[in-house]
């Protein structure tokens, strides 16, 4: 019996649509990881984009667990000596770009800095509101929340 990989011709890509209101973010954000990286498809082959383009409406409204909101702290570096700069969940949440919360805890599920993962990202788009711009790809809806009991809050 031969090992089956994947070659570019193989590959199928889909469209999925998440709405993330009321969703917890860590397990939201797990599954998603597994979709974009293509862990779901029997056809999935580790140094291959085998994964479905990935839209993520209503980021904004997604839930944390616990204290996690306002005690979850993401840090950035400005580029300057001593630049180290922090900002709780909370903050960012109630920013100007909330979806960015969303995007980082994906983000840190894939694996780490490889062309690869940076190529599966480019295959999430998340936005705050119900709005997106990819209904002309007619992404199909997976209801993320009755999934599991524990997926909603």
């Amino acid at each position: 019996m031969k090992t089956y990989s994947a070659t570019p011709k193989d590959i199928k890509k889909e469209w999925v649509m998440f709405d993330a209101q009321d969703v917890v973010l860590g397990r939201l954000a797990s599954h998603i990881a597994k979709v974009l990286r293509g862990k779901h498809k029997p056809s999935f082959t580790p140094n291959m984009d085998c994964g479905d383009n990935v839209v993520i409406i209503n980021a904004d409204k997604v839930k944390l667990t616990g204290r996690k909101r306002g005690k979850k702290v993401y840090y950035y570096h400005t580029g300057f000596a001593g630049g180290i700069k922090e900002r709780s969940a909370e903050k960012i949440l109630s920013g100007e770009h909330p979806e960015r919360v969303v995007k980082m805890a994906i983000e840190r599920m894939l694996p780490k800095d490889s062309p690869l993962a940076r190529q599966q990202m480019k295959n999430l788009h998340v936005y705050n509101g119900a709005e997106h711009p990819h209904a002309g790809q007619a992404p199909k809806l997976v209801d993320f929340a009755a999934m599991n009991v524990k997926n909603a809050r």
